[in-house]
């Protein structure tokens, strides 16, 4: 009975704060009360155990109905914060978020590939720490550190069973958590991003997600749930074959998505970092403008695969998204010809996050948790 009664008292402060952390506009305790039905008394105590934690305070006051002037409610944002982690064969992109999914803070590493299958684990450990360090992160706020990995994660997230453009397969990821010293959470990072995706949109729609980075994932929303597949291997779109026979992809087949459409397309096979292939491309560059052209061509035939087999809106995410802005009315010019159905190619949708979707949503990991446990 006892333990009863203190999970209906969790329930009851989780509902409350849950409340005030979804509510967009002024909020009250009588809006508490009246919204949540529970009684003056009880709205009082909940929030004054939550202030005292530091989760909520007091905003500006408003004019009641009655005339009166009362005192509004928020969550403290940043009462913690979390950090994820992005990592590819090369570099490293760190994001601190608060409580909302707001960005504080965000850095670019690069570094020499190790020869050392834990040797990512030790860089991405020594990075935190400076990026701790660099801008004044509080470690007693600190939920834990998210990373998303460019490959296939096991179940039970100790094994990362395939990543083609790490050059790993079958690599225990225990070094990682032995070498961080905060709660840590390993996930593919297309599934981070798309995480990112559904959380900022806060929809019940179903929702594919197409992750544009060194690599190309990808991961499923049906009726807001995360699809993850027998196997754990949903979205992995990267590999879908869009040119039989075509170049040759990190996974050794030919024509897959990722082959033609990787930042390593517009980047480090020309040499260049994708700024100045996309400065080059803006002042009239022809090979960039080809280049470009063909990229997009072989983009909209994966994109018109999965609108096919899921008929759901597509969103383009990850680094790269960034730079398609400009491009959109052109794909979906593309995709107009490739889909019997819909003209419009409104389906289609960039990234809110862009380019720093995924380690947000690497850090997304801790803040579901905090929600859930508060």
């Amino acid at each position: 009975m006892k333990s009863d009664n203190i999970d209906r008292k969790r329930a009851t402060r989780n509902s409350v704060y849950r409340y005030l952390y979804n509510c967009k506009d002024f909020c009250s305790r009588q809006t508490l009360s009246n919204e949540l039905g529970l009684s003056l008394p009880t709205v009082y105590q909940n929030l004054s155990e939550l202030m005292e934690l530091g989760l909520v305070c007091t905003t500006d006051e408003k004019l009641s109905t009655g005339g009166r002037r009362v005192e509004g409610l928020s969550i403290v944002s940043d009462a913690h914060i979390a950090i994820g982690v992005s990592i590819s064969a090369d570099s490293i992109r760190i994001s601190e978020v608060d409580l909302r999914l707001s960005e504080l803070a965000y850095k670019k590493v690069t570094f020499h590939r190790p020869d050392d299958p834990n040797g990512y684990a030790k860089i991405i450990a020594k990075e935190v720490e400076k990026f701790i360090e660099e801008f004044k992160v509080d470690r007693r706020r600190l939920l834990g550190v998210g990373v998303a990995l460019p490959g296939v994660v096991s179940k039970d997230g100790f094994k990362l069973e395939y990543a083609p453009t790490l050059g790993l397969r079958d690599v225990s990821l225990d070094a990682f958590k032995e070498e961080c010293p905060y709660p840590i959470h390993l996930e593919n990072d297309a599934n981070c991003g798309g995480g990112a995706e559904w959380f900022v949109r806060d929809s019940k729609r179903n929702l594919a997600y197409l992750s544009l980075e060194q690599g190309i994932g990808g991961a499923v929303f049906v009726g807001g749930t995360p699809y993850y597949g027998d196997n754990h291997r949903s979205g992995e779109f990267g590999h879908i074959c869009v040119e039989p026979g075509g170049l040759k992809c990190s996974c050794g087949r030919q024509g897959c998505l990722e082959a033609y459409c990787s930042t390593r397309r517009i980047s480090s096979d020309l040499g260049i970092t994708e700024e100045e292939f996309t400065k080059e491309l803006n002042s009239g560059n022809v090979e960039y403008m080809l280049l470009w052209e063909n990229y997009l061509r072989h983009l909209a035939i994966g994109i018109n695969n999965i609108r096919m087999v899921l008929d759901c809106d597509v969103v383009l995410g990850g680094y790269l998204s960034e730079f398609i802005e400009n491009s959109m009315p052109r794909l979906k010019e593309y995709l107009a010809v490739l889909n019997p159905f819909e003209p419009k190619a409104d389906y289609i949708h960039l990234s809110r996050h862009r380019k720093h979707t995924i380690p947000m949503g690497a850090a997304l990991h801790f803040i579901i948790k905090f929600l859930d446990e508060l």
